[in-house]
């Protein structure tokens, strides 16, 4: 399936998030690559099966992050997608996180994907690892140099784990991410969890014409509240026991926040 016939206005989607063990050359790697791609690719069964319309593969489990990735988290993450790639139909999205749109691109490019999300897109960020500047300018250009202008951008605003170092609205940094080039939003609350608040949903919502995505603490007991503003959701931590990320994806939990969903 096209993800443009995923992701749209109104479309009420769901992305679930494949939250990848740490990786080789990262501080909690533990030795064991095979376990981190049956990982990956369970989870990402997992959200199939239970009815996600998409999931996005993130390098999660490397904290502290830096802002580029380095040769031995590539070739993981890229193995990684390569493998949930052939083993479920929905799209597949590559988040290279922190913030390497050059790795996401490639990975994506390579493997087939339908979207990567960028998560400090237009704003300049003070974040765990230093300052991480925008890159929508260098990242349309690498995309078109990769002939990968297919691939959808997901561009965060504001995003959770920073700080802008030059204070604007929200609707200011989200204007700024449709004018260049983000083929959607996403709105997160401060941390991993946090709910994205809906006020600042709605203010987004007014200020663009692209989809708008809460970011960050869609469950079960909130979504129709969150969904009801925003197109779509990326949910993560809520679909792991207890919530702790290096758990596998519980397909329960996946059932338990789609059947409440009112599309």
């Amino acid at each position: 399936m096209e993800i443009k016939e995923v992701l749209g206005v109104g479309k009420k989607f769901v992305i679930g998030m494949v939250h990848c063990l740490p990786l080789p050359g990262t501080a909690r790697y533990n030795g064991d690559a095979d376990r981190i791609f049956r990982q990956a690719v369970e989870d990402a069964q997992t959200l199939e099966e239970s009815g996600v319309d998409a999931v996005i593969v993130e390098n999660m489990g490397d904290t502290p992050f830096a802002v580029k990735l380095s040769t031995a988290q590539i070739s993981a993450l890229s193995v990684a997608v390569a493998k949930v790639r052939e083993k479920i139909t929905i799209p597949v999205g590559v988040d290279a996180a922190f913030n390497d749109y050059e790795a996401s691109i490639a990975i994506a490019g390579i493997n087939g994907c339908q979207f990567v999300r960028i998560p400090v897109f237009v704003d300049t960020v003070l974040f765990t690892d230093g300052i991480i500047n925008p890159c929508a300018r260098e990242c349309l250009l690498y995309r078109k140099n990769m002939n990968a202008q297919n691939i959808m951008i997901l561009g965060d605003v504001q995003v959770k784990h920073t700080r802008n170092l030059i204070p604007q609205d929200i609707e200011e940094s989200a204007k700024n991410a449709a004018d260049c080039g983000a083929d959607a939003i996403i709105i997160t609350g401060s941390t991993i969890g946090a709910e994205t608040p809906l006020e600042m949903i709605a203010r987004v919502k007014k200020a663009v014409k692209i989809p708008v995505i809460a970011g960050s603490g869609v469950n079960a007991k909130n979504i129709n509240e969150q969904l009801n503003i925003a197109d779509g959701a990326i949910i993560g931590s809520s679909l792991k026991k207890d919530g702790i990320i290096t758990n596998p994806i519980s397909g329960d939990l996946v059932r338990g926040v789609l059947q409440n969903l009112h599309r």
